[in-house]
């Protein structure tokens, strides 16, 4: 029967516990009968005595105290540092051991002095440790151990601990689980529920990290001074690998200091050093080596900043080097200077590769440097001069490498020597390429109009090598980003060309002369490039046909109008002389001067009666007989001249012409009977004001595009300031070309004076949509 509640004391039951407490706390053998005892007495003091739990918890802390302190004598007996840590953790073990077991049948205690209500179910010896993890004897024997034995040792464990890191990383082996227990030690301590590293880090990993640096402050620069640069990244490398590897075994996961600390030694002290010998071997492309420098100086925050202006200033300069090196080679032939720019290319992105693991930094850098000698303007410069043309008078000159990429497109493409010895698949992956370097070139708009200029050529010539190429590079323009509007002009002209074909068809059978002509209907505003129409006078066997060819085109299209365009016509005329009979390729410039011997073959003509006779402008005549005096091709001339000139301009009113009758093709030495010659070479579809008019049309077109672009973010933005203006603008045309400051300005200024837009009143850096 159970006492009333005062009458129990605690001094009666705790003879009776305390044996089986101190059972517990040195692992001795429990009955089972006793582990039931304990339950029920500590459940009996706290309830039938008010200041029973008090005393219970004075008495049970004295007790772990004592045994800790016996524990605490056996580990300090210990003098050599590895049985001092092996006696540690074997006491340290067994304790924190029974910190999971011993609180269990204090349940009720804790419960009393934490003031919870109801009486405490008395749990069986299968209790499960689980409910002792926050307890309040377990916090007590934790703090116990640390404030009685851990405090007064913890500075010679650490020393111990340290040194045998020390003795490690000197080569000397040692049972590495002595380490791993000490710091699980300082881990497991920590009572502290918010921070349950504070112990370890505070301690433990505070000693590590000032231990390792002090060890690399020692070791490293002496291992530089004896070895060298290129040694010492091999050695700073190895060493960091190993750290990290060692902090894996006996730090803390997420414990990161300690290797920061080891990079601040081995690299940081030493990075003015280390970058010095970046430029060296970026030089000497030693990419095993940048590599090595790479990770560590990746490391070290920003440190891979000077590699990269190193990176990208070493591009530059080594490819506009190379390219000024090649400038005889690469000016005269537009492949070789394509292939220079790839080669360089490949030779840069390998670099970037193999030393730098392509890390995007880098291919920015590549990136940046390669535009910087695509766009360099030493070798090859483009004169965009508009003369007369409202605007900027003069524009900054620009890279003729869009003129170059958009020849060698034409080579590929044209039936050349060059595409009749490539593949298809050949002349595909040379496409590529050039659409590669085209994603470099800031003035894309110049490619696009030379390209188109070509393409043109090709597609009236009939000279293109393979039509379906023709117009996979249109779809490939398209996928490269190249301005829809362009593209789709591009895509339109080989749609006139196939509708063309087909009124071919239907012409040739309303006339009986169906071989002598292949008319060509085009789209003016897909085709025409200014205003190139130039007056002359036709052959009369040509002017027989345009009344009949506009009478047949009336019939199918009521309301066009057809205008020609005989610059962009050619012809094949049967040339006979004393020597044979040739069958010439000719514009239609050149047809109307030849036919002015067609009734006179041995007549001399003078110039002034030549421009009569076929009514051209002096600019084009003079380029057309030139082609037909000079062509290079031929050892012998179609047309001889008196007095000799050295050039076009030299001819006057008074130069005479006269048919050679000794013209023909010579093969092996020999003058051939018979043969056929392309005379219209480069001649066809321009004339001698079309350069100025395509620099007029490129400034002026730019003019616009970027007023509209303007105009365009301030709709959508009603105001903006300048600097987002410009940064937005350059996004919208960098596809097109690349605004330059003075261009913008212009373009701000005429549209704040014709009211598109305003400065704000109280800040002339912004801007506001006038609609």
């Amino acid at each position: 029967m159970l006492k009333e509640k005062g009458q129990l004391k605690f001094e009666d039951k705790w003879p009776n516990m305390r044996p089986i407490v101190l059972k517990l706390l040195k692992q001795e053998p429990v009955s089972p009968g006793e582990w039931q005892d304990l339950f029920y007495d500590v459940h009996l003091v706290c309830l039938w005595d008010e200041k029973g739990p008090a005393k219970l918890k004075d008495y049970l802390q004295e007790d772990i105290v004592q045994f800790i302190k016996q524990a605490q004598i056996r580990v300090l007996a210990q003098r050599e540092e590895q049985a001092l840590l092996k006696a540690y953790i074997a006491e340290w073990r067994k304790f924190f051991t029974q910190c999971n077991y011993l609180p269990t049948p204090f349940r009720q205690l804790e419960n009393t002095l934490l003031g919870k209500s109801g009486t405490s179910t008395l749990l069986s010896g299968n209790a499960k440790k689980g409910q002792a993890d926050e307890s309040i004897v377990r916090k007590l024997m934790l703090d116990s151990w640390n404030v009685s034995i851990f405090s007064d040792i913890k500075h010679r464990l650490q020393e111990s601990a340290m040194k045998l890191v020390h003795a490690e990383r000197n080569g000397e082996a040692f049972d590495s689980q002595l380490v791993i227990g000490v710091r699980e030690s300082y881990v497991n301590l920590c009572s502290n529920p918010n921070d349950k590293m504070q112990i370890y880090r505070e301690n433990f990993e505070s000693a590590y990290i000032k231990s390792t640096e002090m060890f690399y402050r020692v070791k490293a620069p002496d291992y530089l001074a004896k070895n060298g640069v290129q040694a010492y990244m091999k050695y700073a490398d190895s060493k960091l690998r190993e750290e990290e590897a060692r902090a894996q075994k006996y730090l803390e996961a997420g414990s990161n200091a300690v290797i920061q600390s080891c990079v601040d030694v081995l690299v940081g002290k030493n990075l003015s050093v280390l970058l010095a010998e970046c430029a060296p071997l970026t030089k000497a492309g030693e990419t095993d080596r940048l590599q090595l420098m790479f990770r560590l100086l990746e490391r070290v925050p920003d440190g891979v900043q000077p590699m990269l202006m190193e990176l990208e200033q070493h591009i530059t300069l080594a490819g506009l080097a190379d390219m000024i090196a090649a400038a005889d080679v690469i000016t005269q032939d537009s492949e070789k200077y394509v292939e220079r720019l790839l080669e360089l290319f490949r030779k840069f992105s390998t670099l970037v590769h193999k030393a730098f693991n392509d890390d995007p930094r880098f291919l920015t850098a590549r990136d940046k440097a390669f535009k910087a000698v695509v766009n360099d303007t030493n070798v090859f410069r483009l004169e965009l001069n508009t003369g007369k043309n409202p605007g900027p008078k003069t524009v900054a000159p620009e890279s003729k490498c869009p003129e170059l990429l958009a020849n060698y497109c034409d080579m590929l493409l044209r039936r050349t020597p060059l595409s009749k010895r490539l593949t298809t698949e050949e002349i595909e992956s040379r496409l590529r390429d050039v659409l590669l370097v085209l994603k470099y070139v800031s003035n894309k708009d110049v490619f696009m109009r030379y390209h188109k200029a070509h393409l043109t050529r090709r597609l009236i010539l009939d000279a293109s090598a393979d039509s379906e190429k023709e117009e996979d590079m249109v779809e490939w323009l398209r996928e490269v980003g190249m301005p829809a509007d362009y593209v789709n002009k591009l895509a339109r002209m080989f749609q006139d060309i196939k509708v063309s074909e087909d009124l071919n068809c239907l012409f040739r059978t309303s006339t009986a002369r169906h071989d002598a002509i292949n008319i060509k209907i085009l789209n003016a505003g897909a085709w025409a490039r200014g205003s190139e129409r130039v007056t002359v006078s036709l052959p009369v066997e040509l002017e027989d046909y345009i009344p009949e060819v506009e009478e047949f085109y009336k019939k199918k299209h009521s309301g066009r109008k057809l205008q020609w365009y005989h610059h962009m016509s050619n012809g094949t005329i049967t040339f006979m002389n004393e020597v044979g009979k040739f069958d010439l390729d000719v514009t239609t410039f050149q047809m109307a001067v030849l036919f002015a011997w067609n009734q006179r073959p041995r007549d001399k003509v003078s110039y002034e009666n030549l421009r009569l006779a076929t009514e051209l402008p002096d600019a084009e005549l003079r380029r057309t007989l030139w082609s037909l005096v000079a062509f290079p091709k031929l050892k012998r001339q179609l047309l001889l001249l008196s007095p000799a000139v050295s050039g076009s301009k030299d001819f006057t009113e008074h130069t005479l012409f006269w048919i050679n009758q000794n013209f023909s093709l010579i093969k092996n030495g020999k003058p051939q009977r018979r043969g056929k010659v392309n005379l219209i070479g480069r001649l066809q579809l321009s004339t001698e004001r079309s350069q100025l008019e395509d620099n007029q049309s490129i400034v002026q077109l730019r003019i616009l595009r970027t007023q509209e672009a303007i105009i365009k973010i301030l709709k959508m933005r009603k105001r903006i300031t300048n600097a987002a203006l410009q940064t937005e603008l350059v996004d919208i045309l960098k596809n097109m070309f690349l605004p330059s400051k003075k261009m913008i300005k212009e373009q701000l200024e005429w549209l704040i004076e014709h009211k598109y837009m305003k400065r704000d009143d109280d800040d002339i850096n912004t801007f506001i949509y006038m609609a």
